[in-house]
């Protein structure tokens, strides 16, 4: 009986921090939320073609590929001289 107490207190500090926390989720805008941060198809692109998985004949066709389908997104572009 004396340390009911203890367990009220433990409780009710869980229940504010788990209110803070949802909050906070709440807050976030969507852009910042981890799932919804994605790569285009281009930035795709340009990550293998650093790598060296696609030479740079396959990267300008899919870049052209990419562009026909995606024309409404920017993305800087590997210069290829």
């Amino acid at each position: 009986m004396g340390l009911g107490w203890i367990f009220m207190v433990l409780f009710l500090g869980l229940l504010v921090l788990g209110v803070v926390a949802l909050i906070r989720w709440l807050g976030m805008s969507w852009g910042d939320r981890p799932e919804t941060q994605r790569k285009t198809p281009l930035q795709i692109l340009q990550e293998r073609y650093a790598r060296g998985e696609i030479e740079r004949e396959a990267l300008r066709a899919l870049r052209l590929l990419s562009q026909r389908f995606f024309p409404f997104r920017e993305a800087t572009l590997v210069r290829l001289a």
